[in-house]
């Protein structure tokens, strides 16, 4: 899928892709950096049922990922916009796209799990109709730095 946007363009990527390793990295060392704490990070990625990169020109400025857990309930993983990029919407943009493929999927529950610590992520969610969820599965384990929030898809 291919959304554009004023300079900005999403596209899908293959979680094996070297831009997707380069993304990835540089989000899991912001999020070592925040949150020290042994179990605090979940990083893993097995799979996805869409993986998208937003683009301006020839830079990869952010990225995002989706992918079912249950019959009818998709996960947010892997939400990213390089810092020097974020105030631009870019994070909204893919967030939307995402959400329409989770209700191309069949879902009609979209839930996911950030780090108390990002304000700027936890303000994402919210504007965009997430509300605070009890943490569940790996999450469990790092109650104390996470936050789940969920949101039903009309």
């Amino acid at each position: 899928m291919t959304v554009d946007r004023p300079h900005v363009v999403l596209r899908a990527h293959s979680l094996d892709e070297p831009v997707v390793a380069e993304l990835i990295g540089e989000l899991n060392a912001e999020l070592d950096e925040m949150y020290p704490e042994p179990g605090a990070n979940h990083f893993s990625l097995p799979t996805a049922d869409e993986f998208l990169v937003a683009w301006d020109g020839d830079e990869a400025v952010g990225c995002g990922a989706v992918r079912v857990i249950e019959a009818g309930v998709a996960e947010i993983k892997r939400m990213f916009v390089r810092p020097g990029q974020r105030g631009r919407h870019v994070g909204g943009m893919i967030l939307q796209s995402l959400e329409a493929t989770a209700r191309g999927l069949g879902c009609h529950r979209l839930v996911l799990e950030t780090g108390n610590r990002q304000n700027a992520a936890m303000a994402l969610y919210l504007r965009h109709g997430f509300a605070e969820i009890p943490c569940w599965g790996e999450y469990l384990d790092s109650a104390a730095t996470s936050t789940c929030l969920g949101k039903e898809l009309r």
